[in-house]
């Protein structure tokens, strides 16, 4: 009996099995979810027809589209698959009510993760070794999980920087074309019932551009060349493409097309959670740093993007918010430098309007309950700063009524500021050079260069750049 049972592995004959029926259980689930969505549309047409004032129709039509993005919402999360890629594409101003679209643009990367076993079984059979041998170290549970595929952090052997490893979901590719030809069997119908557009020939060109994304030798070939052209264009590109990790993909050859791609680990942090992220760092969302910060992202997006469609005609055509992360740098922009650098003047020049000015300047909000705010901003700024004491100051007695700490509130923590500062000139801990500063005088003028984190004072000409 033993001998008979050992020939049948019953986890594998379940696996194949709900493989088989979950097409057909998705089916199912897709019409009985999309008619609900499109009765929903249809009873409310006859509803709102009986309103004659347009304001109040507009009012209503806002609470239908509200109650329908919550229903699309729920269906995309729950199966998930090319149902997250049609949240993606309809998810955009331009396609969708404003109500849809800021539900839907959260979908961007909170796909089912497959458990680590199925991806062992991928990840081992792509590349024909175990995980073990290839990995020194990989972190089960993933970074993220997309519709088609979801990304482990690891570190090869033999090298000490990480890599990210993406792997295709099993059964994937079959379930999402399940999913494509469900969709164009309902945009057919809505055709000849109640939109007058050529839906299907749309639904046909998601299927052709969809299939490319399973081929993950197209998309590395793709991002060298991307990165490739960015770099020869501005040699340190603020635009960041990972870089393939080309042995492991060339082991894949025995596959007609590569289910996993390694490529290496850059940190950084989704631009959705860009807000939360400065909310945690004490950022004032409404103060210059944040400001500038904003203006630099915008700038870099518009100016690699301008470069990749008008220049090369090659281009990254999937820039939604889960492909786009923002990286941690030292590089600091120009007017945060200027800020940084007047507030050390103000502190050399123990000037207390100078000081005021600069705090502004940096978007740092502050709250006063004493009398002279400006000569308090100043000594705050001496005490984190210089590692010398505000002058008529013998000790430092932080928990005393009269520090400059208890008379002044700041909004955005000081250790954001001193943070930013040792990026701009090198290093405060030690005590500030006033000799320095003192060459520097009122007819003088400040240049910053982006490449370069320190600051230069340029005197007739010659730049003297701190060390």
């Amino acid at each position: 009996m033993n001998g008979i049972a050992s020939r049948f592995d019953f986890k594998d004959i379940q696996e194949k099995v709900s493989l088989h029926l979950r097409p057909w259980h998705r089916s199912f689930q897709f019409w009985v979810r999309a008619a609900d969505i499109y009765t929903g549309y249809k009873v409310f047409q006859v509803r709102v027809s009986f309103v004659k004032d347009v304001q109040k129709q507009h009012a209503m039509w806002e609470r239908q589209h509200e109650l329908a993005a919550d229903k699309i919402y729920a269906m995309c999360s729950d199966l998930g698959g090319f149902f997250l890629k049609v949240a993606q594409i309809i998810g955009k101003p331009d396609l969708a009510p404003a109500a849809w679209v800021k539900k839907l643009v959260t979908l961007c990367d909170q796909a089912p993760a497959t458990p680590f076993d199925g991806v062992q079984r991928v990840l081992e059979k792509e590349l024909g070794q175990s995980i073990s041998e290839i990995f020194e170290k990989f972190d089960v549970n993933p970074l993220g999980s997309a519709s088609i595929a979801q990304v482990h952090r690891a570190r090869l052997r033999g090298d000490k920087n990480d890599v990210v490893v993406k792997v295709q979901h099993p059964g994937i590719q079959e379930l999402m074309m399940t999913d494509i030809h469900n969709l164009q069997a309902f945009a057919l119908y809505m055709q000849k019932t109640d939109i007058k557009f050529d839906l299907y020939s749309v639904t046909k060109e998601m299927e052709t551009q969809i299939g490319y994304e399973f081929d993950f030798l197209r998309e590395a070939n793709a991002m060298e060349r991307i990165h490739r052209f960015l770099y020869e264009n501005n040699r340190k590109s603020p635009v960041l493409v990972p870089r393939v990790v080309r042995d492991l993909a060339s082991r894949q050859v025995h596959t007609d097309i590569l289910r996993v791609l390694v490529m290496e680990y850059i940190d950084g942090i989704p631009i959705l959670k860009l807000g939360d992220e400065m909310a945690k760092r004490g950022i004032n969302p409404g103060g210059k740093m944040a400001a500038a910060a904003k203006q630099n992202i915008l700038k870099s997006l518009t100016l690699a993007y301008g470069q990749m469609i008008l220049k090369s005609g090659f281009f990254h055509a999937d820039p939604h918010p889960g492909n786009i992360l923002i990286c941690k740098v030292k590089d600091l922009p120009d007017q945060l430098r200027l800020g940084y650098a007047n507030l050390v003047l103000a502190i050399a020049d123990n000037d207390p309007v100078k000081a005021m000015e600069s705090y502004r300047e940096l978007g740092i909000g502050t709250v006063s309950n004493c009398g002279n705010e400006q000569q308090e901003l100043l000594r705050l700024a001496q005490t984190m700063f210089d590692t010398k004491l505000p002058p008529g100051v013998v000790m430092l007695q932080p928990f005393s009524e009269d520090s400059s700490i208890k008379k002044i509130a700041v909004e955005v923590p000081i250790e954001r500021i001193e943070y930013e500062s040792r990026v701009l000139s090198g290093d405060f801990s030690g005590e500030i050079d006033r000799q320095l500063y003192k060459k520097i005088s009122r007819n003088q003028s400040i240049k910053t260069d982006i490449r370069n984190p320190g600051w230069r004072a340029i005197n007739g000409g010659e730049s003297e750049e701190e060390k």
